[in-house]
């Protein structure tokens, strides 16, 4: 992980470097982050960074050899070797991992480098000479910059609770961005869960000079949809070039890498065509406590096919133990972006960092490459809301609606970096965090691919068989493999859907209408063999069982503090009618209780260490 705070001073007013100072703590989550601060007094720019030690964002502030443009950094950016050679040749000096040849690409490009950067990014470039200070982030939005205006100073942070840490008038909810939560999911269109605390949209490129600031966009999703759609043969052969080009900057590192191997076609493909030998490469999968899913047994099979290491990362006692604590941080490092639903993450990737401290995954691919989406109204029980908030949460499924005016601008600037931002950045607080499918040239060649393979897995099946046929073999998690006539791969892959929809189904439990049958259909399912196939996570269950006390007590503090928000006297009843199984409120607990928990650790304590890390030896 790595983030930035800063102040932009218009006024002259002073005290802003202690301001920096506290933002910057509030996001130092773990002991293994560096930390920073840098002033330029004539600009009166104040801002700070957190960084995982030896990533691309570590030893800033990154400066030009004559120290008069300054650039502070969060994220990761991939340079193409052509470009750091032209860079040499200019006489520039730097790292070939970190980001100081970022400073070097802005000397010699002036404003035209924002629309040269790919990766997943957002910073602060202070140019001395022309007297400019430029606030920036990637395309997507992935790495976020919330943002808060007053008359003396503009703030900004990656972490909302960084401005509130230092604003204590933000430290309320937007009811509107709260609104969007429980109907979709997450806030839309540049909102957020606080009050007067909005997003920077991707893309962006604020410019600040003389006391105002200029809201400039380098890129515009409009310029990847005017492009021509290609026929099937050019798009798949596009596909396979552009794919095996791409991927192997996100294998260039000095540290040792993770590969996140799940049963998927996703991280299948990486695998198949992996570019470098795999001494200083792990692999492995997340599960369960006990027993083994199909995503185990398969991305066990593709690890030893490819002659790579491989271990099960498990949910141990002290996971359930511990849960409250590990729910409390989840969502505090997350601003609420993940909740309680969302408790494993952190705990994983704690894991995972043992093994290697950067993660290479194939997140996003099935939206990017195959239009795949779970973005939808969420259909929360209606009973949980007082009346009179029920008519701005039913908006928000038209709002999510109004959004979806191109698939792939829906998909790649609205689904990836709001729905699912929050479990990617539980992940990152721990280590750093690569995926090929949000790379520049992977998305814009998505917009090209012809209607008749929009949802189609071939282009991918195929790249897999052409470039290791080994692994083309291997049937994934949902039945996939390349060769679609033989009647057997047909049989298996409807085992496969099949089964994945029923034990999804003994996890989160049935359609609310059809509630009262659970503990019938997961006695059946139980019976069949079919529960735990591809799923592990079980808090339906878990809440039902070992939970219970904790949702029980979180959820009567939810019921006295509604805020107009919630009817009390239903949300009372909501732990009795989950724990014993009349009705399924899985969804409903996890959007309560995370509202609660933002509202525990961000706006009740009155002290001046307000917004303080939550007590993470808080246990059941």
């Amino acid at each position: 992980m790595s983030a930035i705070a800063g102040v932009i001073n218009r006024k002259h007013t002073a005290g802003y470097e202690r301001a920096v100072k506290d933002m910057v703590a509030v996001m130092r989550h773990e002991s293994f982050y560096t930390t920073g601060t840098f002033y330029d007094p004539e600009l009166e720019v104040f801002v700070g960074w957190v960084a995982h030690e030896n990533s691309f964002a570590d030893r800033q502030a990154f400066q030009n050899e004559h120290k008069d443009i300054t650039l502070v950094f969060s994220g990761e950016c991939f340079v193409d070797a052509k470009t750091k050679n032209q860079l040499k040749q200019n006489g520039h000096s730097f790292s070939e991992t970190g980001g100081d040849c970022l400073v070097h690409l802005y000397e010699e490009q002036s404003e035209k480098f924002f629309e040269k950067l790919n990766g997943l990014f957002s910073g602060l470039l202070i140019d001395q000479r022309r007297r400019k200070v430029f606030l920036f982030n990637d395309r997507y939005g992935m790495e976020r910059i919330y943002w808060h205006e007053t008359p003396d100073a503009f703030y900004f942070a990656s972490e909302a609770k960084a401005l509130l840490r230092v604003l204590p008038q933000l430290r309320a909810f937007d009811r509107e961005g709260v609104a969007q939560f429980f109907g979709v999911g997450c806030a839309l269109a540049g909102r957020t869960l606080f009050r007067n605390v909005q997003l920077l949209p991707g893309g962006s490129r604020w410019v600040f000079e003389n006391g105002s600031v200029c809201r400039e966009q380098y890129f515009s999703p409009a310029t990847w949809e005017a492009q021509p759609k290609l026929s099937e043969p050019d798009y798949e052969a596009c596909f396979h070039v552009t794919f095996q080009k791409i991927l192997p900057r996100y294998f260039a590192s000095d540290s040792k890498i993770g590969i996140a191997l799940t049963g998927g076609l996703d991280t299948r493909l990486i695998m198949a065509c992996h570019p470098h030998d795999r001494r200083h490469e792990t692999s492995y999968t997340f599960t369960g406590p006990t027993g083994r899913t199909l995503d185990d047994r398969i991305a066990a099979r593709v690890a030893a096919t490819c002659g790579l290491e491989h271990q099960l990362l498990r949910l141990g006692p002290d996971f359930f133990a511990n849960f409250a604590a590990h729910a409390d941080k989840t969502v505090f490092i997350t601003d609420g972006c993940s909740g309680i639903l969302g408790a494993h993450e952190i705990y994983f990737h704690q894991q995972a960092r043992q093994l290697a401290t950067l993660r290479l995954t194939g997140n996003y691919g099935s939206e990017i490459c195959r239009a795949i989406s779970t973005f939808k109204p969420l259909g929360l029980a209606l009973e949980i809301f007082n009346p009179d908030f029920l008519p701005a949460v039913n908006a928000a499924a038209g709002q999510l609606a109004a959004g979806k005016t191109h698939p792939d601008t829906f998909a790649a600037f609205q689904e990836v970096p709001l729905n699912l931002f929050g479990n990617m950045a539980a992940g990152r607080s721990q280590i750093s965090f690569r995926t090929p499918y949000l790379d520049n040239e992977i998305v814009a060649l998505s917009y090209q691919c012809p209607a008749s393979l929009k949802r189609s897995s071939l282009p991918t099946m195929r790249l897999v068989k052409a470039c290791h046929p080994a692994l083309d073999r291997i049937p994934t998690d949902r039945g996939f493999i390349s060769d679609r006539s033989d009647p057997e791969i047909f049989l298996r892959r409807a085992f496969a859907e099949v089964t994945f929809k029923l034990d999804y189904c003994s996890n989160a439990g049935l359609p609310r209408p059809f509630g009262p049958l659970d503990p019938v259909f997961k006695s059946v399912v139980n019976a069949l063999g079919i529960a735990g196939l591809h799923k592990f996570l079980k808090y339906s269950t878990w809440f039902r069982t070992g939970l219970a006390p904790l949702v029980r007590e979180r959820l009567a503090a939810a019921s006295t503090e509604a805020n107009g928000i919630f009817n009390a006297a239903f949300i009372s009843q909501v732990a009795e009618q989950h724990i014993s199984g009349r009705r399924n409120f899985l969804a409903e607990i996890n959007a309560i209780l995370t509202l609660e928990a933002v509202e525990r650790l961000f706006f009740q304590p009155t002290n001046d260490h307000l917004i303080s890390q939550p007590n993470h030896a808080q246990t059941l």
